[in-house]
Order: structure tokens, then sequence, then C-alpha cells
């Protein structure tokens, strides 16, 4: 996977910001539902497993038009961290039942014993889609993928696919 996810975050916020947030201001700050995002699955390298990751990401309780500023951290079974912010953007669909969300966030890879990634900075994109019950509790499915963007010419990219349990915080 390459930064099919990080366009389609770019793409789908900027047509979402034109469509429905731009008529009052495009990135007029509002308040927004801070949530608690755990999630935890395969680790994926060179379409191999290799371990385990568990993450955690806070929503903050801001939007600026579509975008939700956020702060993530990962940890894997090979002692591999990760540590980054950016932001998300969700989609209700079918009543406000059914949702998916992309993700993009500039951060730091501290290596363990997992994967040479070319260099400390990796980029983390992800795609989740789910169910969202009347209370705010959200229960998805997540694909992430970090690379450096080709920063450097080792690049080889890594994924994570999860699943992900959404608490809204009052």
């Amino acid at each position: 996977m390459d930064g099919t996810l990080a366009v389609l975050f770019l793409l789908t916020g900027l047509i979402d910001m034109w469509v429905n947030h731009c008529a009052s201001s495009c990135v007029k700050p509002v308040a927004a539902i801070s949530r608690h995002v755990l999630s935890a699955g395969d680790l994926i390298f060179e379409a191999d497993s290799i371990g385990a990751e568990v993450y955690y990401r806070h929503d903050l309780p801001l939007r600026f038009g579509p975008f939700q500023p956020t702060i993530g951290a990962s940890i894997d079974s090979l002692g591999d961290a990760w540590v980054g912010l950016g932001a998300v953007n969700a989609f209700h669909l079918w009543d406000g039942k059914a949702f998916t969300q992309l993700s993009f966030m500039p951060g730091i890879w501290l290596r363990g014993k997992g994967p040479i990634m070319g260099h400390p900075v990796e980029f983390r994109s992800g795609i989740d889609a789910g169910y969202e019950r009347p209370d705010g509790m959200r229960y998805s499915i997540s694909l992430d993928h970090r690379s450096n963007g080709d920063i450097v010419p080792v690049n080889p990219g890594l994924e994570s696919l999860q699943l992900r349990v959404s608490i809204p915080n009052p």
C-alpha cells in the first residue's frame, strides 16, 4: 500500500469542507465529541503477519470544518512504538448508524526489534468502517498504513488490521 489512504483523506476532507462547511466558514472551529479510541490487531509487513499491535487515539473536542484534531500512540509485540498527531474525518451513513472515518497523522517511529522503516518520521493514514450506537459508542474494523512518504529511499511501509472501539468522552 502506498499513500492512497492519505490522498483519500485529503480529497474527501476538502470535498466535505466545500459541500458542508463553507457556507458559514470553511474551517471555523466548532465543538465536537471527544473520543477515546482503542484498537488491537494484526501487524503486517510486506504482506506477512509479523506480530500484533495495540493502538490508542484521542480525538479532541474540536473540529475545524470536517477535520477533528487527534493524537495517538501504538506499541507492537516486537517492541516498536509510534506516536503522532493529526486529524480524522468521519462520514455517517444510513441515518447515522453506520460510519466510515479517514485519518492522517504524522508521527515518530521508535524501532524495537521490528522492521527497518527507513526514517523515524512515519506518516500513519487509515480508514475504519463500522457501526455507531445511539449512545455514541462505535465498533469498527480499521486498516492503517505507515510509511515515511518517500522522504528517504528506504520506504517499505507497515500495515495494521485491527478491531476498534471508540468511546465518547462526555
